[in-house]
């Protein structure tokens, strides 16, 4: 039991500097004030102890090596989204400030700093820890209420696709959903009908593009007892099952023009006629229409017919692809993971690394791609930590580094190449001759400036930082005495 004169701890701080003296006191200054402070010596240390352990605020200096503050920002926030990051520099400008708040960063203070100074900062940044884990709780519950926890991800086009969906979703207004193969459009269509009037109601989807035109036709609308060969008895249509509900229609762009006709009828005059009858019957059905092509192209090379996109397309929703969100990825992934975790009596967790590799990866098919790897992942992997090896990704997809366009000839000799996912090649691959054509130009610009690294940089069009972090990478050590 907490005795009533034991201070309780006021926040998680992580201190990080390369002058111990300066991290020392900075740190027993913060333990006075009855904050709980971990300290760190370099940005690789402070990024075990981040994934480690749950930290609130970190502390950083800025110009430390071999990792330098706004290196170790953009690595810690994506280990923790939601951790809060004081810069700390004796070479404070305005450009180094604009640049860590650029990169997520809270606050800026310039060494030396008085007490009350760093306090206050400190003080409000921990403030915002908490009101921003409320706002956390309060969207999971929101979430969980509306429908809407199976659309993971707090990027801006999820947010803005959330708020839209969110805006929409009590109107009987007609949506459209565009979005590539795999990115969820079936899941935004659920939610957008759970949390509209009719979320009590049916939510009955189909899927044009897995049924033939006949058989759409009666599945849709339904059909009379003798309508067709092995009509032995009526059938009501989605349509009818869907009343007083939602009916979504995925992948509609695959439908036939006569097909469509028939559909912007019924949309039109709110009724459906069965295959085989003669008279309508009255459905009150709120329609979502999803597909993954261009569906302005589809109507200007007429496969689509523009009457009744006009009708489908009163809000259109459009759902990026993975690609374009992802910071998403790890919160995906360990989703994805929980899943698996929950069906399986060997638990698994992602490594850092795992995560990172995932993060370089384009992904072409989408959240649907990352689940899959995910669930094989967990399924397949020799130990209990999941690590980069266990996720096989195709060479296509990479995201490969910005560079100069890589000479002609590299002069690197043919070699065979065995490529992920089992298939051969010959030759390097193009990672492999961007990263040749990068070392070359470090090594022939460090020729021509020797020690002064800042000249070099200023040749490359890099900056110091990105120019030390292509060596540590390229493995390329600098000349003794090398200055930035």
């Amino acid at each position: 039991m907490t005795d009533a004169t034991t201070p309780v701890p006021r926040g998680r701080i992580l201190v990080v500097d390369d002058q111990r003296n300066m991290r020392a006191t900075t740190a027993l200054l913060l333990r006075a004030e009855g904050y709980t402070v971990s300290e760190a010596a370099t940005g690789e240390e402070a990024l075990i102890l981040l994934a480690r352990e749950r930290v609130d605020l970190l502390l950083t200096d800025l110009k430390m090596e071999p990792m330098d503050g706004l290196t170790l920002l953009k690595r810690a926030v994506e280990v923790a989204p939601r951790l809060q990051v004081i810069m700390m520099t004796a070479f404070g400008s305005i450009e180094s400030a604009v640049e860590a708040m650029r990169m997520g960063a809270y606050d800026y203070v310039t060494k030396p700093f008085k007490e009350g100074e760093l306090r206050y900062r400190v003080e409000r940044a921990l403030e915002r820890a908490k009101l921003q884990a409320a706002v956390d709780n309060f969207a999971t519950e929101f979430n969980e209420r509306h429908g809407l926890s199976a659309l993971v991800g707090r990027s801006q086009a999820m947010r803005e696709l959330t708020t839209r969906l969110l805006r929409v979703a009590q109107s009987d207004a007609t949506v459209l959903i565009q979005g590539e193969s795999g990115t969820g459009k079936e899941l935004v269509a659920r939610a957008l009908h759970a949390h509209s009037r009719r979320s009590r109601q049916p939510f009955v989807p189909v899927n044009c593009a897995a049924i033939s035109e006949t058989l759409l036709e009666t599945e849709l609308f339904g059909h009379a007892k003798g309508a067709f060969t092995g009509a032995v008895k009526a059938r009501r249509g989605l349509f009818e099952e869907a009343d007083n509900g939602t009916l979504f229609i995925d992948e509609v762009t695959e439908t036939s023009p006569t097909f469509q006709s028939k559909l912007l009828r019924t949309l039109q005059d709110g009724e459906v006629r069965r295959v085989g009858e003669s008279t309508a019957l009255r459905v009150d059905v709120r329609i979502a229409a999803a597909t993954n092509r261009d569906i302005e192209l589809e109507v200007k090379e007429k496969r689509f017919r523009q009457d009744l996109y006009y009708r489908l397309n009163v809000v259109l929703l459009r759902v990026p692809p993975l690609r374009e969100r992802l910071e998403d990825v790890p919160a995906l992934a360990q989703h994805f993971l929980d899943r698996a975790n929950a069906r399986s009596p060997r638990p698994r967790r992602l490594s850092e690394a795992a995560v990172e590799h995932l993060m370089t990866y384009r992904f072409p098919g989408n959240v649907r791609e990352l689940e899959n790897l995910v669930e094989q992942a967990a399924a397949l992997a020799e130990g209990d930590e999941l690590l980069p090896e266990d996720f096989p990704l195709r060479p296509q997809g990479r995201v490969l580094p910005a560079a100069a366009p890589a000479p002609e000839s590299t002069g690197l000799p043919p070699t065979d190449v065995a490529r992920p996912g089992g298939a051969e090649a010959s030759g390097p691959t193009l990672a492999e001759v961007v990263e040749d054509a990068e070392r070359r130009a470090i090594l022939q610009a460090l020729e021509r400036h020797g020690v002064d690294l800042a000249r070099v940089a200023d040749e490359l069009g890099v900056s110091s930082t990105t120019l030390w972090r292509k060596m540590k990478r390229l493995n390329l050590r600098p000349p003794a005495g090398a200055r930035e």
